[in-house]
């Protein structure tokens, strides 16, 4: 992997770049659709790649592991293969899986007993076993496997999940060498900083895992509860002690706001189930705020969804007629929206590189927060 700044922003931290991997380039900042289960819901690849505009999709080791198997993955060629996508692929190790599977699973040093959502079944996952099965998946990045703490959470526990996890990280390291690809090109590990809101952690967190010199880091353990502000202290932290020259990952973040306001601290990759879950329960984001498509008040709005037209559906269909999907409990409403939001943070991150680019920034971040936040 390598990574390319073509710009950086003179009064944020905030950075266009270029990440070129295997399977394509992908322009930063970006924002990766959530495709847990090789699949990102109630979205065609078609639809991700031609009217969403998808660069970068991301998969979950935990749930691929459990199904399809990673022996069906490599009888197909790896993921790409098996899902017939051709852009480049991010695999999160499972550790958020198993940090929300709190009362079926046993941490310790050796790794992870946990209790499979699906079936009931007994599983363990070690820096290891994670390894190698993100080596069978086959995705471009790949991430360490750490512990995702809950928030609040004690200091002393914190501390001592944070340097097992860092002991997690350089299993990781020594395994990948022993393990080669699968598939006939190189994958990138990323490792994962934690220390949950504690500072003086976050920064040894840091400071660790640059310390590494992997060609990309991510930023765990956050957007797990705690107050925005926290949130954003944190990244900025992370952030200064990060190399400028490797993409940073905020992982699991978050809201438009929670990305532009990151971008502006220096975040270049950000991945979330949030637009496609409130898709699924009626909610949009445009570029003027938050929509509620079940309100009585669109009933009679033959509108667009977003007053700029700025995705693929906004080009289609009216706030009434989707409206009125949702209230006939029509699947082709889950479809809309979730094309509609996935299209709406895409064109976000978009727009917020050009404006990097431009040399504007922050001066259209602070016009757009305003707005974004609200509820219509």
């Amino acid at each position: 992997m390598k990574f390319t700044i073509e710009k950086s922003c003179e009064d944020t931290s905030a950075r266009a770049g270029i990440l070129h991997l295997p399977h394509g380039q992908v322009h930063t900042p970006i924002f990766m659709p959530v495709g847990t289960v090789g699949s990102v819901k109630a979205v065609h690849q078609r639809e991700l790649k031609e009217d969403i505009g998808a660069e970068i999709i991301l998969g979950n080791t935990y749930h691929l592991y459990l199904r399809p198997g990673t022996g069906i993955l490599e009888q197909a060629g790896g993921l790409h293969e098996f899902i017939r996508w051709d852009k480049p692929i991010l695999t999160d190790s499972g550790g958020f899986q198993v940090y929300s599977l709190s009362t079926t699973r046993k941490i310790k040093e050796e790794g992870v007993r946990f209790k499979s959502h699906i079936d009931g079944s007994y599983h363990f996952f070690s820096p290891e076993k994670v390894m190698e099965i993100q080596r069978s998946i086959g995705a471009d990045i790949i991430m360490a496997f750490d512990e995702c703490t809950d928030w609040p959470v004690d200091y002393r526990y914190a501390e001592q999940s944070m340097e097992m996890t860092h002991r997690w990280l350089d299993r990781c390291i020594a395994h990948l060498e022993k393990i080669p690809p699968k598939y006939g090109y190189e994958q990138t590990l990323f490792p994962i900083v934690q220390g949950s809101t504690y500072k003086d952690l976050r920064i040894r967190s840091a400071e660790y895992v640059a310390s590494k010199e992997a060609d990309g880091n991510a930023i765990g353990g956050l957007s797990v509860g705690e107050p925005a502000e926290q949130m954003y202290e944190m990244t900025e932290i992370v952030c200064r002690i990060l190399p400028e020259d490797k993409p940073r990952y905020l992982m699991g973040v978050g809201t438009p706001v929670n990305i532009l306001e990151s971008i502006a601290l220096g975040v270049d990759m950000f991945d979330c189930v949030m637009p496609t879950r409130n898709a699924r329960n009626a909610m949009l984001f445009t570029s003027e705020g938050m929509i509620n498509i079940r309100n009585a008040k669109w009933k009679n709005d033959f509108s667009p969804i977003d007053p700029l037209g700025i995705t693929f559906v906004d080009k289609q269909y009216s706030k009434a007629y989707l409206r009125h999907l949702f209230t006939a409990n029509e699947i082709l409403a889950k479809q809309i929206a979730s094309v509609h939001n996935l299209g709406f943070y895409l064109w976000l991150v978009k727009e917020a590189r050009k404006h990097i680019i431009e040399g504007n920034f922050k001066s259209w971040k602070d016009r757009m927060i305003p707005k974004i936040g609200r509820k219509l």
